[in-house]
């Protein structure tokens, strides 16, 4: 029987992790990562799902350290599955498995290497990401490709949006490429990293609006961080107010005004100028922990208007 340790966390750690028990793998042990503390829990729990199938887990603070070597070594696994683990996996590790070390990246390789890679994709304006399983190196997102699949970006989708679609991608990409994995038949094609780019991670203070920037581009922050994420934000009369939903509008009724200020369109309705004099339309606001659907938000920048 094929054995794998896993290391997994999040939605893309939960369907993986099962589509490893699905094709008979025997996992003997799981890392995952305890919730941190003040983080928005919206995804699913890996600990959950070995306590279903009885496998023991563990969280480490450093899983290079030599005990948790020891211990992995000691299993002899055949492989490293690494799904959506948030710690590098240093060469000692990688070196255990005879039968490779891989892990499920949330991007079309080499684009997107590193960090959040979604939230990255979203913000950038892409129209397709997808899931890639690539073998590890010791350059993050570097090893060779075995498959990927690709999920479209549709113009409104959140952050939130096309992460559900990429779990579900990665569920298909490891589905289809476990059997040949096991057989020893699995492609490993180079990547060219100079087609890509690596990128960090996003701290909740990147999602401050800047009004700029041209209404299109706030836009996409709009939708990279909205809600489970921090959400994109500004401060208006003397509130901390997140742009949860927005839309760019048409061109601005005044041929120019403040970054940020509230002026109507050509239609009536009140939107944020932006650099293009192009407004931002709201369509939901929260305010004070309270979410203002797109008459309500109307309604509200009108108050503030006057």
């Amino acid at each position: 029987m094929t054995r794998a340790v896993v290391f997994a966390y999040h939605n893309v750690g939960v369907r993986c992790l099962r589509v490893l028990l699905d094709h008979g793998i025997e996992v003997p042990l799981v890392l995952t990562h305890e919730d941190a503390p003040g983080e928005t829990i919206w995804y699913d729990s890996v600990a959950s799902v070995c306590r279903e199938h009885d496998i023991p887990h563990l969280t480490v603070d450093d899983p290079n350290d030599a005990a948790t070597v020891r211990r992995i070594r000691a299993l002899a696994p055949n492989f490293l599955f690494s799904f959506y683990y948030r710690k590098m996996l240093g060469a000692e590790l990688l070196s255990i498995a005879p039968r490779g070390a891989l892990n499920m990246h949330g991007s079309m390789l080499p684009k997107y290497r590193g960090r959040v890679p979604v939230n990255w994709a979203v913000l950038h304006g892409e129209r397709e990401t997808g899931a890639s399983l690539h073998y590890m190196d010791i350059k993050p997102d570097a090893g060779d490709l075995v498959a990927q699949t690709a999920v479209p970006i549709l113009a409104d989708d959140t952050a939130h949006d096309v992460f559900q679609k990429v779990t579900v991608a990665a569920e298909l990409t490891l589905y289809r490429a476990l059997p040949q994995l096991v057989a020893g038949t699995a492609p490993r094609v180079p990547l060219d990293l100079a087609a890509g780019s690596y990128y960090s991670g996003r701290k909740p203070e990147d999602g401050r609006i800047d009004w700029t920037r041209p209404a299109r581009e706030i836009a996409n922050l709009v939708r990279a961080v909205a809600p489970p994420y921090p959400g994109a934000f500004t401060e208006l009369a003397g509130k901390h107010i997140i742009v949860a939903r927005a839309r760019p509008g048409a061109a601005a009724s005044a041929s120019a005004a403040n970054p940020g200020a509230i002026v109507p369109d050509g239609e009536g309705r009140l939107g944020f100028f932006c650099a293009d004099a192009t407004l931002l339309i709201p369509l939901t606001l929260i305010i004070d922990g309270n979410t203002l659907a797109a008459d309500a938000a109307q309604a509200w920048l009108a108050s503030v208007k006057e």
